[in-house]
């Protein structure tokens, strides 16, 4: 038997280049940042403050890459190290072909193999050639060597024998095997301490992580929260919760929340925010828990537009960017609660948060949402910003130019118009799957907007019919918002200076009963809505909500409303009545293909189970038959009865 040598000349790197390819490639994917920008999509607001706070956001992730960032950095030069390495190692696992070695076909007999031999040894005998720079005497002998033993396997019976046997012309060796693992591996003396290993990974490391994982999603629900700050969240939230209060309740998420470890004084920060909302207010919104009272500190300081300074400025922007996803799990529990006012306070405090604004009961200074306008400089109530900007100009104040750039690209939503529909029918019944259709745009305030077109009498109808067309081909598809028309465009990015990160806006729409203070049915979060254009009949982009209409005919007087995420009291509200009639309304022709549709026969399962509940089914075709014999006879026997009596 042969000894067998294990090679690991390059080949160990096999392994590892194949590992780490299998986590690199899409680890660094996930790194990838989307650079793909829609036609339609502009620039986002180009006002200094905005550009200054996308300098930062850019100067803070090239300064403090993350844990990940380093890992993909180092893992692709270790795997360039590799691919190096494997390039230039030499690999000779070629099997020996006497043949191909003497340049021959395997067909050939013996006779025409000591033919060619003879030529070859006459051209590469040592003897006759001469040495030459490119060629030592060392490798024209081995070379010469090499043609023998080819010559011999073919033609000695020993040698072929051993090359049969052994596959080697010179009998039983020593055979060399490459394996993509390091020697030390596979070696005798190294099998206690690879056992080892092993078992510490499969025994304990693993189950390590597995079990980490397993108790990490115990712990969290299904919007990514602990499960302690959701059933916190469930405790606290009212039916009749304001912006405010939805603050208080946020604050009992982050005793369970983990956001930073930074130990940071924050005593003479929540000294300035004490005195801005008051001792006795901030009593109770701060509480005795040391992690809430420092989440609210730095919470209200951004709130407040406090300088928090360095130290806590991270602290305080992980803090920021974690409250998106505590309002989403919040809005969850509202919804299932069908709870109107804690649902659109939970939807005006996203708008608060990045536009760094005291939440009510505190005076609404939505001018201060203007770039380089401070709390104390904006009127409160009053959120005239052509006319603010009008007076800047007349001051010659040189913010003025901010404020008309943001003003450019503000998100002032306008309803066009808004619908109940129901495919193919004319009425909306009882039960039927209804889609309200709401029709929106973007008006920035001030805006110089074109008159709208006159149209004559053919020109509306046509015009109206071509909505109509493109309305039912948006009802018949799949999506919720409407593709954009051609030349529509829409905000590139929201005007949020003091959000710690690109912000894209967005809006909810929902639908609601105020008297009973419940929603109708779940919102619906939309983004891209376009600018306004022309202002024609054409110009808005369609949005849908599905829903089942409810079991009862009559009137039901509802609102929609149509909620911003990025700017303070921009959101539009417009009442709308669902009639839902009972199907005698339906035409004749309606009705027949109603009841055709509608009335199973009586002789499949559907028209027993509905003979049982006792409706209307179709005789089978057999009865009639049956019927009209049994009448047919009793038509003979009348006229037989009645011949007999004539006869009499």
């Amino acid at each position: 038997m042969g000894d067998y040598h294990y090679d690991e000349a390059g080949n160990s790197a096999y392994f590892l280049i194949t590992f780490l390819v299998l986590i690199l490639v899409p680890l660094t994917y996930s790194l990838v940042p989307s650079r793909t920008r829609n036609a339609n999509q502009p620039s986002p607001c180009e006002c200094a403050p905005c550009i200054a706070q996308r300098k930062r956001i850019r100067g803070s992730a090239l300064r403090l890459p993350g844990k990940k960032v380093t890992f993909v950095v180092a893992g692709w030069s270790a795997l360039a190290y590799l691919c190096w390495k494997v390039a230039g190692a030499k690999m000779d696992n070629k099997v020996y072909d006497p043949f191909e070695i003497l340049g021959i076909s395997a067909g050939l007999s013996e006779k025409e193999i000591k033919s060619h031999y003879k030529k070859m040894s006459k051209l590469y005998h040592p003897d006759k050639v001469r040495v030459t720079v490119n060629e030592t005497i060392e490798m024209i002998q081995d070379r010469f060597v090499t043609l023998t033993k080819a010559y011999k396997s073919l033609t000695d019976p020993v040698i072929r024998e051993n090359l049969e046997k052994y596959g080697n012309p010179d009998g039983r060796g020593e055979l060399t095997m490459g394996i993509a693992l390091p020697a030390w591996i596979v070696a005798g003396q190294n099998n206690i301490y690879v056992l080892g290993v092993y078992g510490i990974l499969v025994g304990g490391v693993l189950p390590w992580f597995v079990g980490r994982w397993w108790f990490g999603n115990r712990q969290k629900t299904k919007d990514g929260i602990n499960s302690l700050t959701a059933s916190a969240f469930f405790k606290n939230l009212t039916e009749e919760a304001t912006e405010a209060d939805i603050v208080r309740v946020l604050a009992t998420a982050y005793a369970f929340e983990r956001v930073s470890s930074v130990k940071a004084s924050t005593d003479a920060l929540e000294a300035e925010v004490r005195a801005a909302v008051g001792p006795a207010t901030w009593a109770g919104i701060a509480g005795e828990d040391a992690r809430r009272r420092r989440a609210m500190v730095l919470l209200y300081a951004h709130l407040l537009r406090l300088d928090v300074g360095p130290g806590l400025a991270k602290e305080q922007s992980a803090l920021l960017l974690q409250t998106p996803l505590l309002l989403s799990a919040l809005l969850t529990i509202a919804q299932a609660r069908n709870w109107l006012s804690p649902t659109l306070a939970i939807m005006r405090l996203h708008a608060f948060l990045a536009q760094a604004l005291p939440p009510a009961p505190a005076p609404r200074h939505q001018l201060a949402q203007l770039p380089g306008v401070k709390l104390s400089e904006a009127p409160a109530n009053n959120n005239n910003y052509t006319a603010f900007a009008n007076t800047l100009e007349e001051k010659a104040d040189g913010r003025v130019t901010d404020v008309r750039k943001a003003l450019g690209q503000w998100g002032r939503v306008e309803i066009v118009n808004v619908s109940f529909r129901v495919i193919g029918e004319r009425i909306i019944t009882p039960s039927s799957i209804v889609y309200l259709v709401v029709k929106l745009r973007l008006v920035p305030p001030g805006a110089a907007l074109p008159k709208e077109e006159e149209m004559d009498g053919e020109e509306a109808k046509r015009l109206a019919r071509a909505n109509e067309e493109r309305e039912m081909a948006f009802l018949n598809g799949r999506k919720d918002a409407e593709e954009l028309q051609p030349g529509q465009v829409f905000s590139g990015g929201a005007h949020a200076p003091f959000w710690p990160a690109v912000r894209k806006p967005s809006w909810w729409l929902v639908l609601a009963d105020d008297k009973s203070n419940r929603v109708v049915v779940p919102p619906l979060k939309v983004s891209e809505v376009p600018f306004r254009r022309t202002g024609d009949a054409a110009d808005f982009r369609s949005y849908k909500i599905q829903f089942q209409a409810p079991q009862n005919t009559g009137l039901l007087t509802w609102r929609v409303y149509v909620v911003s995420d990025s700017f303070v009291g921009e959101e539009a509200t417009q009442d709308i009545v669902m009639k839902i009639d009972d199907l005698s309304a339906l035409t004749a022709e309606e009705q027949g293909d109603e009841d055709e549709i509608s009335d199973p026969d009586e002789d499949s399962i559907a028209g027993q189970m509905t003979a049982l509940r006792g409706g209307s089914v179709k005789k089978s075709s057999l009865e009639d038959e049956q019927s009209d014999e049994e009448s047919s006879t009793d038509d003979d026997k009348s006229s037989g009865s009645s011949s007999d009596s004539d006869s009499d």
